[in-house]
């Protein structure tokens, strides 16, 4: 296997230049955990405590092979051992029957558990994973529906398969298709939905740890959520980078053109303007890594309206730590909730929003979420009035 590429070993993810061959106990030892945490570090500015050296999580799965970052980082799924700094929680008698006495975390754990947990503050890093379900209810068409996603609806500027819109080599060859696509998902003012803003009302109330979204249709932002708090997966329309002479630039720079049916161009070199959205083959965001602390930290993990299949992102939903409850709010089961599921998992199937309704209410939050997205519509009402 080349150098310069992804490769896994056991629960390692390496993003690394070194030889497929070289031991493991490089990222073992304090030398290699100072090295990650450097990495980190530079994504998450100062201020942060540095991860202990402990025990691997041996449930971390395979990604697929991209390149690596240009500083080489090497990537581990970790256990415990980063504190939140956070006291001591004392738990009411129904909380702590759910996560059990003496380290008993076998009993079947429900939506209204998870609902208590919240509502105790047992849980207060809540991480989230979401994909393209979240964004349905606000009309945007999901990519891999037949007859209705946005991949059929690109097939009239003759792709030769519909991924292709999102590979380098054919943007390169003919960009109108992505910003046809580009044009689709930002310029029809698409608004967020009550999942949206159910998930900055978790941040409101101090308990979202980090959001990591698999859109790039940027409605997490519009919602409020800020940019602090997310994790765009795969890119996002924020900002643009010249293809040929690299020089970055706002987002903002390229609708103008797009609006019109025009290709963005470098002011510079005339270069085509290419959105930071990942391509196939391309390194992720580097605020990825932040996965390295966060999923550590996480205290609950709440997976919405993704199919957990497109990698690295689908993996993450095994790197929480064995006790951790997991709720899945989905039309089917998924990824690991289907073919190896854990004690505390939650299944909530069905229409994705009728659920987060379902938990809002068991939460005893609905009418501070109605106010919150009253109070949201307006502001957007008045920006685009």
């Amino acid at each position: 296997m080349p150098s310069d590429l992804l490769f896994i070993r056991g629960p390692f993810i390496a993003l690394t230049g070194v030889p497929a061959g070289e031991p493991r106990s490089r990222l073992e030892s304090t030398a290699g955990w100072r090295s990650l945490y450097t990495g980190v570090r530079d994504v998450l500015g100062e201020g942060h405590q540095r991860p202990s050296p402990g025990r691997m999580d041996m449930g971390a799965a395979s990604l697929w092979g991209v390149r690596k970052a240009p500083c080489a980082v090497e990537l581990a799924v970790l256990n415990s051992g980063i504190t939140g700094g956070r006291r001591p929680i004392s738990f009411s008698t129904r909380t702590s029957s759910i996560f059990g006495s003496g380290g008993d975390h076998k009993k079947k754990l429900f939506l209204q558990d998870i609902a208590e947990l919240i509502r105790a503050r047992a849980c207060q890093r809540v991480l989230v994973m979401v994909g393209a379900g979240i964004s349905t209810p606000s009309g945007i068409p999901d990519f891999r529906s037949p007859g209705s996603g946005l991949y059929s609806n690109l097939q009239q500027y003759d792709l030769p398969y519909p991924e292709a819109v999102f590979e380098l080599a054919f943007f390169s060859h003919n960009p109108k298709p992505f910003f046809t696509l580009a044009k689709e998902l930002y310029l029809k003012n698409y608004r967020p939905n009550i999942i949206h803003y159910f998930l900055r009302l978790l941040h409101d109330k101090g308990l979202l740890l980090r959001l990591y979204t698999q859109n790039i249709d940027g409605l997490e932002r519009v919602a409020g959520i800020p940019a602090s708090k997310l994790v765009e997966a795969h890119g996002s329309f924020a900002s643009a980078t010249c293809t040929v002479c690299r020089r970055p630039s706002s987002g903002k720079d390229i609708w103008a053109d797009v609006s019109m049916d025009k290709i963005p161009r470098c002011p510079v070199c005339t270069g085509v303007l290419k959105p930071d959205i990942v391509f196939f083959g391309e390194t992720l965001p580097q605020r990825f890594l932040l996965h390295v602390l966060d999923f550590p930290m996480a205290d609950l993990l709440l997976i919405l309206g993704t199919s957990l299949e497109v990698e690295p992102f689908a993996s993450l939903s095994e790197a929480v730590r064995s006790s951790v409850p997991r709720l899945l709010i989905n039309r089917d089961v998924v990824g690991p909730f289907a073919w190896c599921p854990r004690s505390r998992d939650v299944v909530q199937l069905g229409d994705v929003v009728h659920s987060v309704e379902r938990l809002v209410e068991l939460l005893g939050w609905r009418e501070e979420l109605q106010d919150l997205i009253q109070q949201e519509t307006e502001k957007l009402d008045g920006r685009d009035g």
